[in-house]
């Protein structure tokens, strides 16, 4: 049985973009809701280590300098963490063993690979952290205000909505960025054993030659996302190995049998 131990690093001009149609990424939900049903346990311990993460957001939300901060942490934490639920949908496919501890052998097996990859969401996480806290230090004044002051006083008054808007632009820009070098990262390193640089190459390649459909995509997990943050996180629990699941579906019809096909050759 081929697993991604026994393949060759791809290079990332073999890649061949499929362009899917739009109607394509609620498919890959519906796959990541089957994987979803046949490993219930270790796909909800993911949701579950997700869900406390987003609480410790959530505890921080009314300040302003921790929500910057717990954002650039989940902007990290986020895309790494689907690294278990891509394998086990791997695993599943290939006919190996899925429970939580054996989804781990993808951390083991690509570590090196997944760290580069975390740094580089790391340089991102850092650089909306120091933008967000310089434009609420320009909003603010020189001291942003402590926890009870920002709780019980009226903090968040004193930023307009032109400052809102800049806020939620600068963020967003971030988010798609984080997007684009993420789209199918995680599976190609460890389904194809690729390093960090080659999958983010192969990201971009993807986001940028089927954009319509990656829009539609990005749209989904935000739509998803919100909704798991909307229910206090309770709806997070599925949401996030849902859309874990779904990135290994995404992946695999975007590039998984044809990069392997074109380099086996």
């Amino acid at each position: 049985m081929n697993t991604a131990t026994h393949v060759d690093r791809p290079s990332v001009n073999a890649l061949t973009v499929r362009c899917l149609p739009l109607s394509r990424p609620f498919a890959w939900l519906l796959l990541g809701w089957d994987d979803l049903r046949h490993n219930p346990s270790a796909s909800i311990a993911y949701g579950v280590l997700v869900a406390a993460f987003g609480a410790l957001l959530l505890g921080f939300w009314r300040h302003p300098y921790l929500i910057a901060a717990s954002i650039s942490g989940f902007l990290l934490v986020g895309p790494l963490l689907t690294t278990g639920l891509c394998e086990l949908s791997r695993r599943r496919a290939a006919g190996e063993q899925t429970d939580f501890d054996s989804s781990l052998s993808a951390l083991g097996r690509n570590r090196e690979a997944l760290l580069h990859f975390a740094t580089n969401l790391l340089i991102i996480s850092a650089a909306w952290f120091g933008m967000s806290s310089l434009m609420i230090h320009l909003a603010l004044g020189g001291v942003a205000p402590d926890v009870q002051a920002t709780v019980w006083g009226g903090a968040f008054d004193q930023i307009t909505m032109a400052q809102w808007i800049a806020y939620a632009v600068v963020g967003g820009v971030l988010a798609a960025i984080v997007f684009a070098r993420s789209v199918v990262s995680i599976p190609l390193i460890i389904d194809r054993n690729a390093d960090a640089l080659t999958a983010v190459q192969a990201s971009h390649r993807v986001t940028l030659q089927d954009l319509p459909t990656m829009l539609v995509w990005a749209a989904l997990i935000v739509l998803l996302v919100g909704i798991g943050f909307g229910t206090f996180l309770v709806g997070m629990i599925l949401v996030f190995p849902l859309l874990g699941h779904a990135t290994w579906h995404a992946y695999d019809e975007l590039v998984g049998a044809k990069f392997a096909s074109s380099n086996d050759r």
